[in-house]
């Protein structure tokens, strides 16, 4: 039953959907409206079943709440999966963009893993509850990957200098796994900024062309949690830190992009007993959500979403001194904040 399930989180609402006539399968999860419209992106994924997908619904819609509350946004968390089956034509699109709108405007939807800024504008022929469409220069919106990218390189910053001690990333090690439009955004950072390179990716020839192009090593996707770093860097799917692997890490950071890093709620005490400094996914992470809110507000422009992403830096300062100075693990720290802040 969908109100045990053990990632239902007192949800306001969960939406099922399906139009026979392009084959479209999807779950809209709205987690929280406390701080305005579940905002949060559509994945469009091969899952092993139904219940793969509620699951991955029902978690993503909990982080964006937090995401968003912890970014100072005044948007609730949401977030929508698309059972990848039938081909994503336009019609395909603009029937899950026609579920959205029968939503009034509860939840807006925006790019995530599987979509594309192309996807958003044959969405929003069906609703205007949509963000993430393609802009002209120098305006906030369009791809929220260099956002996304952005948050991780500041937040990995505040991360190095609270465990290292070093204030910059020359000669820092960090092995990155993804390299998709924000991994492989971040590396390109990071190498500028004169880090060690360690690149995987599950498209090994995608892995070794990056790591050619800038001047780094690669290892295999199966092999990089267990490369001796200083930051391992998680930019690929979620649920990746469980006992095994965390009990295999070499790194003294975790800071990365992909959404629900910790398969379990013990896994963020895992890290901590093992001394590994670990950057909350929704915190550092946020880059994106705040420029496509800032499209879809019609509020600021590039350079006040820019502002607003370097926060990110200073916010996860004050988590990480505030999990020393009460001796919990900051995936705690953070969530009681985020909770707080949506009135629960």
């Amino acid at each position: 039953m969908l109100f045990d399930a053990p990632d239902f989180d007192a949800h306001e609402a969960v939406h099922f959907a399906t139009d026979t006539a392009t084959g479209l399968q999807t779950i809209i999860a709205v987690h929280s409206t406390h701080l305005g419209p579940a905002a949060g992106g559509c994945r469009w994924w091969t899952y092993a079943d139904d219940a793969a997908a509620l699951t991955d619904a029902l978690r993503l819609s909990r982080g964006m709440s937090y995401k968003n509350a912890m970014a100072g946004l005044p948007m609730g968390g949401g977030k929508a999966v698309i059972l990848k089956g039938a081909p994503k034509t336009q019609t395909f699109l603009q029937a899950f963009g026609r579920v959205i709108d029968g939503l009034g405007g509860r939840y807006v939807t925006a790019e995530d893993v599987g979509m594309s800024d192309a996807d958003m504008t044959m969405i929003a022929g069906a609703t205007k509850y949509v963000s993430g469409l393609p802009v002209a220069g120098g305006q906030a919106g369009g791809n929220p990957g260099p956002s996304t990218a952005e948050g991780i390189f500041v937040g990995m910053r505040a991360a190095v200098s609270h465990k290292l001690g070093r204030s910059d990333f020359t000669g820092v090690h960090v092995a990155v796994q993804g390299l998709g439009s924000v991994g492989g955004s971040l590396a390109r950072k990071l190498a500028a900024a004169g880090a060690k390179l360690t690149l995987a990716d599950i498209d090994s020839a995608r892995a070794a062309a990056l790591a050619t192009e800038l001047g780094a090593t690669y290892a295999a996707n199966d092999e990089i949690m267990t490369v001796a770093a200083d930051v391992f860097s998680p930019n690929a799917l979620g649920a990746v830190l469980t006992a095994d692997s965390i009990a295999a890490l070499n790194v003294a950071v975790v800071a990365g992009a992909a959404n629900n890093q910790l398969a379990q709620p013990g896994d963020g005490a895992r890290l901590t007993a093992r001394g590994i400094l670990y950057a909350p996914d929704y915190v550092i992470n946020a880059g994106g959500i705040i420029n496509v809110v800032a499209e879809y507000l019609g509020q600021g422009d590039a350079a006040s979403v820019a502002a607003s992403i370097a926060r990110i830096e200073g916010r996860l300062a004050d988590i990480f001194a505030e999990a020393d100075a009460s001796n919990r693990p900051t995936d705690e720290v953070a969530d009681a904040m985020a909770r707080k802040l949506i009135g629960r």
